[in-house]
Order: structure tokens, then C-alpha cells, then sequence
């Protein structure tokens, strides 16, 4: 059975990083589509940013462009989000997520394109 896992969120001051990781078990990462949403408090899930397997192209968000960036290492089948500049609008419960039908992100992700997600781990951002 698929099973995705995020880790790497914390408490951190506004100005501070973090470093995101998806693993799965059940398939390999480097196969797919794979992106990362938040939701915070009362709000939509959003897409934030999403890298595909086929061509290296990644989207971001125009709330993080700039701020995160999208990496893979295909010998640790390993998805990574670094965060710079974090902000307290980045709060939030961060989710990656798997497309199983296509190798390239697409245009501005939405959660019902994507098929398999793991638990989420929360950021919060402190002023």
C-alpha cells in the first residue's frame, strides 16, 4: 500500500528556513509528479510548488517564488522543499503529494489532480 511521509517542520522565527522531506514507501517518487500544499487555519488547500519527473520544470506559487525551492535526490527517491525567508502568512500544515498520471507538473497544481498524500507536518512562523 502507497504511503507518503512528511517531516522537517518546526517552530521558527520570521526570517528563519526550513527544510521539507517527502518520502513514500508502495512506489518511487521519481517516477511522478510531486508536489506540496499547505492549508493553514480556516483556510484552502493550496498548491505551493511541484517538480516534475520528465523535464526538471517546477512550479511555484507566486506567495513563495523566490523564498522556496523544489529539489529532488532520485539516489534517496527523496522530495525536498527548502523555505528561506519564512514569513507568518507561511504558517501552516504542509503536505506532499503524488500525481500518478502524468511526469510534468501542471499549471497552478490543485489537490483533486493528485492521488496519493501523506500526513502533513505543521510550520509555524513566529513575528
Amino acid at each position: 500500500q502507497v504511503q507518503f511521509v512528511e517531516s522537517g517542520g518546526g517552530l521558527v522565527q520570521s526570517g528563519g528556513s526550513l527544510r521539507l522531506s517527502c518520502a513514500a514507501s508502495g512506489l518511487f517518487l521519481q517516477y511522478y509528479a510531486i508536489g506540496w500544499f499547505r492549508q493553514a487555519p480556516g483556510k484552502e488547500r493550496e498548491g505551493v510548488s511541484c517538480t516534475s519527473s520528465s523535464d526538471g520544470s517546477t512550479y511555484y506559487a507566486d506567495s513563495v517564488k523566490g523564498r522556496f525551492t523544489i529539489s529532488r535526490d532520485n539516489a534517496k527517491d527523496t522530495v525536498y522543499l527548502q523555505m528561506n525567508s519564512l514569513k507568518p502568512e507561511d504558517t501552516a500544515v504542509y503536505f506532499c503529494a503524488a500525481n500518478i498520471l502524468r511526469t510534468v507538473c501542471p499549471r497552478a497544481p490543485r489537490s483533486y489532480e493528485f492521488d496519493y498524500w501523506g500526513q502533513g507536518t505543521q510550520v509555524t512562523v513566529s513575528s
